[in-house]
């Protein structure tokens, strides 16, 4: 781990304009910068960085956060890639952090397997280019299959010769860890521990992690041979976890971000002919089924996931796999079945990369109604099967959970009762039933109350049955609860009078009025805990709290759509509009608004209570009633109006 003072280190010499203007063109307006979003198409610029705050965000698609979860949702770095490449830009030691003997460990062998791995991909890369043998058996075979110099140079491609143990020696006479080279697959150990080369007479292919490291290398035999393997690949180690990785993502991230939607092929050679045609947005699975890691680093950049395999059975049940957990994470899946026995590598060289985007764009099928298409012919007139089949896709469909997915879902349901002859509304019914017993299965039949509270907290979604003014009531609730926090963020570490800080005043307040929004509620306690332990907190240090939730509400709470145009001092002259200091102002008018704002919430309650008490009790509440009054009193004084909606 990344120790706290190298981060401390990479936030102090943080310039976020600098960094995010390496990818924006920005332009000053006022205090802020603005330009077009990266994140979302747009005409005029809504995307606004502010250098004092060091926070960026779009009013149009709503994206936000610091410098650092810029690179990592522009570049889909993790937080841990993106503190490197910031100290990389600052030069900026990184120290690591204590860790165990087993993690420094795995830590040293994955340092030794990286710089095994790019010397072992210079070898090869010298051997296709620049030995004789190389340039006549393997560069005149990948030149035969129609890559290009360029596209061989891009992805890096090399060739290990039918030899022994070239490579084996150059990594031995280089130092390496004799130990640790068969873990990297590149060696293999013979009897007699005799260490010999594993990828002998192959060409081969370097896989990339998502920052541009080689983690492992697919070996392609050259022409045809029955008795070996078409392909070998490095075995599981600390780099190279199969279920993981995705070839091509590296050099597809920006054209899936840019294109919103991911190609999945299966083998390599079709990834680098698909690039070598202009369509570079497009990964490959490796030919195994598709993972949930795999789905999950495909969503990073898009939502959108277009699979193309042959056109073969084994195409088609290949494509299959994987479907649930695709929906599952909320992927909008399509599939293109590659015509006449073509791979998408021969089929692009042969029709060309405007035919074959054309093809694509034509032959998307929706996955679900494919399925249900390819199960019904696999059932053929058997009522038993068929009743199978019904079931099949109701299950697959009770995977469609996600709220925001829910006309989709009823869209599917429409078209797979009429595709299957049966009633919509019993096909609901089965899938719901799907979705309750999965439900039941995963969270154990929480009790009822527990599971609504569990989906608010998680949603920020208000239960259906609440009406729509109660709605508006926490809207306005919420607008005030953001404007203390505003100026707890922006005042709390200046001075209120001799005696207190203005955090200290603002807690004192509403010591018994509770901010009640959950998220909100949140980041008060965490400033709250903060200022109490000597932290010191501010909307800076927060912006890199490593909760994310609090990242966004900083950012969306302290960086107003708007700002006062500096000509406000000149038009009017003699009045200090921007630059007197207003801050006693602005704290009580909103502390008081948000007390204002409860105690009307506090007599609506207790009117309720008075129109069905008792007599004894109607005492009691029309003395809590008058207490109340004469604190709203007080407040409308202090605000100077009574006016509240």
């Amino acid at each position: 781990m990344i120790s706290q003072h190298t981060i401390q280190q990479i936030t102090n010499r943080i310039d976020i304009i600098d960094v995010v203007g390496e990818f924006v063109k920005l332009k000053k307006r006022g205090t802020n910068y603005i330009g077009l979003c990266p994140f979302h198409n747009e005409k005029g610029p809504s995307f606004t960085v502010s250098p004092s705050k060091e926070i960026y965000k779009c009013f149009g698609c709503g994206k936000s956060g610091n410098t650092i979860t810029f690179l990592m949702e522009h570049e889909k770095y993790s937080y841990v890639e993106a503190l490197r490449w910031l100290a990389a830009r600052y030069h900026i030691e990184v120290e690591e952090t204590e860790t165990s003997a087993e993690q420094k460990q795995f830590l040293q062998t994955a340092d030794s397997l990286y710089v095994i791995n790019n010397f072992a991909q210079k070898f090869f890369t010298e051997q296709l280019l620049h030995t004789d043998n190389g340039k006549a058996i393997a560069l005149s075979y990948l030149r035969e299959r129609g890559f290009r110099d360029t596209v061989i140079d891009k992805f890096q491609l090399g060739y290990n010769p039918d030899t022994k143990d070239t490579l084996t020696k150059a990594l031995l006479a280089n130092q390496f860890n004799a130990e640790l080279l068969p873990k990297t697959g590149l060696v293999s150990v013979r009897n007699n521990n005799e260490l010999v080369d594993n990828y002998r007479g192959r060409i081969i292919f370097p896989i990339h992690n998502i920052s541009g490291k080689i983690i492992g290398f697919g070996a392609r035999i050259i022409g045809k041979n029955d008795r070996a393997p078409k392909y070998i690949n490095t075995p599981e180690n600390e780099l190279y976890v199969k279920s993981k990785i995705l070839y091509g993502s590296y050099f597809a991230r920006m054209a899936i971000d840019k294109a919103d939607e991911c190609l999945l092929v299966e083998g390599y050679t079709d990834v680098i002919s698909l690039h070598q045609a202009g369509i570079e947005n497009v990964v490959a699975s490796g030919g195994t089924s598709l993972t949930t890691d795999q789905l999950r680093l495909i969503k990073k950049y898009t939502n959108n996931l277009t699979i193309i395999y042959d056109g073969d059975n084994a195409g088609v049940k290949a494509a299959l796999r994987g479907l649930d957990m695709a929906l599952e994470e909320g992927l909008d899946v399509r599939l293109v079945l590659i015509p006449d026995n073509e791979d998408p590598d021969s089929y692009v060289n042969k029709v060309g990369a405007k035919a074959f985007n054309e093809f694509v764009a034509a032959a998307k099928k929706d996955f679900i109604i494919f399925q249900l298409e390819v199960m019904l012919r696999e059932a053929g007139g058997d009522v038993t099967k068929k009743s199978n089949v019904v079931n099949q896709v109701a299950e697959t469909l009770s995977r469609i959970n996600r709220v925001e997915d829910f006309t989709k879902l009823q869209d599917y349901i429409r078209q797979c009762a009429g595709i299957l002859r049966i009633d919509e509304n019993g096909l609901t019914t089965l899938v719901n039933k799907y979705k309750r017993e999965r439900l039941a299965k995963e969270e154990k039949q929480l009790p009822f109350e527990s599971n609504r509270q569990q989906a608010f907290e998680s949603t920020g979604q208000q239960p259906e049955n609440i009406p729509d003014e109660t709605q508006q009531l926490f809207l306005q609730d919420e607008a005030h609860e953001r404007n203390v926090l505003r100026v707890l963020l922006e005042y709390g570490l200046r001075s209120w009078d001799e005696t207190r800080a203005v955090a200290e005043y603002i807690f004192e307040e509403l010591e018994q009025f509770h901010i009640e929004t959950l998220h909100l509620e949140k980041l008060y306690e965490t400033y709250k805990s903060q200022y109490y332990q000597g932290l010191e907190p501010n909307p800076k240090k927060l912006l890199y709290h490593d909760d994310e939730t609090i990242r966004q509400l900083v950012t969306g709470i302290t960086l107003p759509p708007y700002e006062l145009s500096q000509k406000w001092d000149e038009v009017m002259e003699g009045m200090n509009i921007l630059n007197r200091d207003t801050m006693h102002q602005d704290v009580l008018m909103s502390v008081n608004y948000f007390k204002l704002r409860k105690i009307k919430k506090m007599f609506e309650e207790n009117q309720r209570d008075m129109e069905t008490a008792g007599f004894d009790d109607f005492k009691r509440l029309l003395e809590v009633h008058k207490h109340l009054k004469a604190i709203e009193t007080e407040l409308t004084k202090k605000i100077g109006t009574v006016i509240l909606k």
